[in-house]
């Protein structure tokens, strides 16, 4: 049976910005470049970091086996407690990536309340 797509056309008043031309000023703008320069400098250090992290393991257990089979207590070696930092490493880095949130929360605030101000003027 073929899915059909539907389409529904809202007529916009003169008034009415189209919502394109709106972001696409809003794309184009200082303040959302800034933001999205901002949350980079947070993710891309923050992703490149974890997933280093995450293959350690592997790699560690491939290349250096003598080593991560080190006891540490009793018979948990480091292998098992890597392992389990990871998990403690993915919620520090989901709380740091929530305080940095506030910061970034901000700035879209203000680019909303810029756009906001820029309809409520015409």
């Amino acid at each position: 049976m073929p899915l059909e797509a539907k389409v529904h056309v809202v007529e916009q008043d003169s008034k009415t910005p189209d919502p394109a031309t709106v972001w696409d000023r809003v794309a184009e703008s200082p303040e959302f470049k800034d933001l999205m320069a901002t949350k980079k400098v947070f993710i891309v250090p923050a992703f490149v970091f974890f997933v280093i992290y995450y293959f350690a393991l592997p790699v560690l257990v491939g290349y250096a086996p003598q080593f991560m089979a080190t006891k540490v207590i009793g018979n948990v070696n480091l292998a098992y407690l890597f392992a389990l930092s990871q998990f403690f490493m993915a919620w520090i880095i989901a709380w740091l990536y929530v305080k940095a949130a506030g910061g970034f929360d901000k700035l879209a605030k203000d680019i909303i309340e810029k756009v906001e101000k820029a309809k409520g003027g015409r």
